[in-house]
């Protein structure tokens, strides 16, 4: 399994019913950062930016400009107002992208 299958498959799943971002960190085993990312879901992270690609910037800040260009690129924007009104783009291509982008 993909790390990109395995946080498909965890995502919003019991027994812990992982957002976005904690799926992203969970995915790349980032266990440390899970609770810091309790509420960067729904629009909720700094500056409305994807809880999913915020916690790809938290697991590698040093590509941060390198995963917003991706991101961009592959959904057609890096904030969830935009990703879900203008482009229609659901949460688990975010979440895969996101994983994807730090593979």
């Amino acid at each position: 399994m993909t790390r990109e299958e395995y946080a498909l498959s965890i995502f919003r799943q019991p027994p812990r019913h992982l957002n976005c971002a904690q799926t992203v960190c969970v995915a790349m085993d980032r266990e440390d950062l899970v609770d810091a990312m309790k509420n960067c879901n729904v629009g909720k992270a700094p500056g409305g930016t994807c809880g999913a690609l915020y916690a790809a910037i938290a697991i590698s800040p040093e590509r941060e400009e390198e995963l917003r260009t991706t991101f961009t690129k592959a959904l057609g924007a890096t904030t969830c107002a935009q990703l879900k009104a203008t482009h229609g783009v659901p949460c688990p291509h975010c979440v895969a992208t996101a994983v994807h982008a730090l593979c």
